[in-house]
């Protein structure tokens, strides 16, 4: 090689040399979800409630399942919109999760803007449960049965109170799909939040509440509240004495609470598999599924296709809902 060439093989020798000094960037195989690093299942409401409780369920389990960390961490606030938001933006390697309610089908209904497009920001990998609400009363009131709220009810149109967390909270959409169903006019009364609304009903200031069957179970089994129906199709497990709403003559009538897994729609379809199959194999474990079935819900079982086709029909369900009963969140 002459002189004229020297330069230029000292900057190869150079160049390559900084090639081999440089970290490499690392190299995903399919399915492998963010290279290893924590995984943060994003929580859409606060720490202690249903959304939360089931995370920390799974979390663990998920864990072992896939050999690497699952994390939870809580951004409540706009119904749910305040977390949905983050993901929608977020990485699409697999780290982060949202971890939502079943608001997260009224949601695009209820509000006129949101924040990420509803309709292709999120891919399902699973709903984890399905829980009932249950129909409950003040002890002390008039009504036993079904048949006698509805006979309260048409007597005195708009005035039969009901109590929700919230205008479009589940509560509310429940009570108003009630109405819908039996052709009657009720009253609704909102809270901000469903601890006021479930006091006042226990403490008699207003008759009815569409309660999450989780949370009002203590308080029916101590005789606190009374309960009328349960919202499921079916019976439930820890309430096998009780009627549900369609059989007890509201044909059709099923209102369910569920939490949904879900991921940003540009994760790759292998990760999403992954994901998919680590969170049916948590839910199938014997000590969650008796744990679900405690708090009166049922493993909802399918996978990433079930689930799409779920959300779809709830957000069919909930829209038309939201549009005939006129439904805001003022």
């Amino acid at each position: 090689m002459t002189r004229a060439h020297a330069p230029t093989r000292r900057a190869l020798l150079a160049a390559g040399a900084g090639l081999l000094a440089a970290p490499a960037a690392p190299v995903l195989a399919a399915g492998d979800i963010a290279a290893g690093k924590p995984i943060t299942l994003l929580v859409s409401y606060p720490a202690g409630g249903g959304a939360d409780v089931m995370a920390r369920l799974i979390a663990p389990r998920m864990a072992e399942a896939l050999g690497q960390p699952v994390v939870v961490e809580n951004k409540p606030g706009a119904s749910g919109t305040l977390a949905a938001a983050q993901v929608a933006r977020g990485p699409v390697d697999g780290s982060l999760l949202l971890l939502d309610a079943s608001s997260y089908a009224v949601n695009p209904a209820l509000f006129d803007k949101l924040p990420y497009e509803p309709a292709t920001a999120f891919a399902p990998l699973g709903v984890l449960a399905l829980f009932p609400n249950v129909l409950v009363c003040t002890p002390g009131f008039e009504a036993r049965t079904l048949a006698d709220v509805l006979r309260l009810a048409r007597a005195q149109p708009g005035k039969l109170a009901y109590a929700s967390s919230g205008n479009g909270s589940a509560q509310h959409l429940a009570g108003a799909l009630f109405e819908a169903m039996a052709r009657v006019e009720m009253l609704h009364i909102p809270y901000r939040g469903g601890g006021p609304a479930l006091n006042d009903v226990m403490g008699g200031q207003v008759p009815l509440f569409f309660a999450n069957l989780a949370s009002s179970l203590g308080h029916i089994q101590s005789g606190r509240l009374r309960a009328l129906a349960v919202s499921s199709r079916l019976r439930s497990r820890v309430l096998p004495d009780l009627p549900s709403l369609d059989e007890a003559g509201l044909k059709g009538y099923e209102v369910l609470e569920w939490n949904p897994l879900l991921a940003p729609a540009g994760v790759p379809a292998p990760v999403r598999a992954r994901l998919a199959a680590a969170l049916r194999k948590a839910m199938a474990e014997p000590e969650l599924l008796g744990r679900v079935r405690a708090l009166g819900g049922e493993v909802f079982g399918g996978g990433e296709a079930e689930a799409g086709g779920f959300l779809k029909q709830q957000q069919a369900l909930w829209a038309r809902v939201v549009r005939e009963r006129r439904i805001t969140r003022e």
